[in-house]
């Protein structure tokens, strides 16, 4: 059975992932049990640029076939903040409740039509020698004026999915993983690892 590196620290992805990927006939390591330690520096200026980054690097320096993912909010009201930096927004110790405040803060007094954002994530899957395929996903939604939900992670609780009326904080694991962001993109994932595993069996 082929390895696949799940190359993020990131608990909370690497639950989904696993819960995404789960039947695959692929073994998924992590970070931590390959003793892998690298410090990268996200220098990319598109979640597409750094997810690569990420996803060569790590494939070089573990040798196996890894996959990488950038993700982040765009809210149209701040031009797309915190984008790309959504992990460091406004710096990396910035608890998340206190990063809830500061985007309230800025959207006081818009009504919900001008409180649209999205979640975006790119997935890009590499392979040592460089070889990569990259494929992403995208969920609609609005921000609320207070967070909502105990499940999930990062901005979770303040992203309204209107169709459900509730946020991705308020979903159970599964609804989740059928809308979100994270969860498209690993499904258009998971359909290039089954493609890449008919190849191995071929071999």
């Amino acid at each position: 059975m082929p390895t696949l590196l799940l190359a993020t620290t990131n608990q909370g992805k690497l639950r989904e992932y696993r819960d995404i990927f789960a039947g695959l006939p692929f073994h998924l390591t992590t970070l931590a049990e390959q003793g892998i330690e690298l410090d990268l520096e996200e220098t990319g200026t598109t979640f597409a640029e750094n997810a690569l980054l990420k996803a060569r690097a790590y494939a070089d320096a573990s040798g196996l076939l890894t996959l990488a993912d950038d993700s982040g909010l765009e809210i149209d009201a701040l031009r797309g903040e915190p984008g790309v930096r959504s992990a460091r927004w406004p710096t990396a110790d910035t608890p998340y409740p206190e990063r809830f405040k500061l985007i309230f803060a800025r959207l006081a007094g818009l009504p919900p039509e001008q409180r649209a954002a999205r979640f975006r994530c790119v997935i890009v899957l590499a392979a040592p020698g460089g070889w990569y395929e990259m494929v992403d996903g995208v969920v609609e939604g609005v921000i609320t004026d207070e967070p909502r939900g105990k499940n999930g992670f990062g901005y979770d609780p303040i992203f309204l999915v209107p169709a459900l009326g509730r946020t991705t904080a308020e979903l159970s694991p599964e609804e989740k993983h059928r809308i979100s962001h994270r969860g498209r993109a690993a499904r258009a994932a998971r359909d290039v690892l089954l493609r890449l595993n008919a190849g191995f069996a071929h071999r």
